[in-house]
């Protein structure tokens, strides 16, 4: 089921009959096959407990695949985890930073973390801007922010890393509609400098809206899988719901 695009060339993100069974003998994905190009972003929808998760920490190498491959620009992820991680960044639904950091001390500890020592704080400055934190907040510590500043700050580190893919685990989660909204234009200007964006959400107007891809999971199998060209005049929600009813 995976697409690619030949005038891209090699996908920065690929997963390949990915299969993980859990040791309860839960099958939480199974067979899963696709790709993510420079420049594209793909949106994984999916009810709770449909594999979009654990297909982003097979990619992450948090747990190891049963059978498959998940690849990174080419590198296996559980065979060489370390230089696959070189060429990813990740925010997760609940940004992990420390709240007694300074917006400006996370982006200067974890970009130092990454190996990135030559920022200066008008570069730490520029790209809390750039994901919309106000310059107010750039020196208040992280205890006191909302959901979507930390959002704001997770991103801002993953942009910092500079890797060529990212990995977004329902980023939009909890977030207030103008966050939301802001978000979804910096996601959409990180695909046109050349990122491989792969998104899990539960929300279908914002992958409708953004996805350059779509692709439907349902009990650990990718039900359906289409382009914006594809979707081009149908409802993704009628589709949406259609695949959840069992149809193939």
């Amino acid at each position: 089921m995976a697409l690619q695009d030949s005038e891209n060339g090699r996908p920065l993100l690929e997963a390949e009959n990915l299969t993980k069974r859990y040791e309860d003998g839960v099958l939480a994905l199974d067979h899963v096959s696709f790709a993510v190009q420079p420049k594209q972003i793909y949106t994984m929808l999916g009810a709770n407990g449909a594999g979009k998760t654990t297909a982003i920490n097979l990619f992450l190498n948090f747990i190891e695949p049963t059978t498959g491959e998940a690849r990174i620009d080419g590198i296996v992820t559980h065979k060489a985890p370390l230089a696959a991680k070189q060429k990813i960044a990740f925010v997760s639904e609940n940004v992990m930073l420390y709240p007694n950091f300074t917006a400006m001390q996370n982006l200067d500890f974890f970009a130092r973390l990454g190996g990135k020592t030559n920022y200066t704080k008008d570069d730490y400055r520029r790209v809390l801007l750039r994901v919309g934190l106000q310059e107010e907040a750039h020196n208040k510590r992280l205890k006191g922010f909302s959901k979507g500043m930390r959002q704001k700050c997770g991103i801002a580190i993953a942009i910092l890393k500079d890797a060529p893919a990212i990995l977004l685990d329902e980023p939009t989660s909890g977030l207030d509609p103008k966050a939301g909204f802001e978000f979804i234009h910096l996601l959409e200007s990180l695909r046109d400098e050349g990122k491989a964006i792969l998104m899990s959400t539960h929300d279908i107007f914002r992958a409708k809206e953004i996805a350059d891809v779509v692709g439907i999971m349902k009990q650990g199998q990718l039900v359906m899988q289409r382009t914006r060209k594809e979707l081009a005049g149908e409802k993704l929600e009628d589709l949406y719901m259609h695949y959840m009813a069992g149809v193939a």
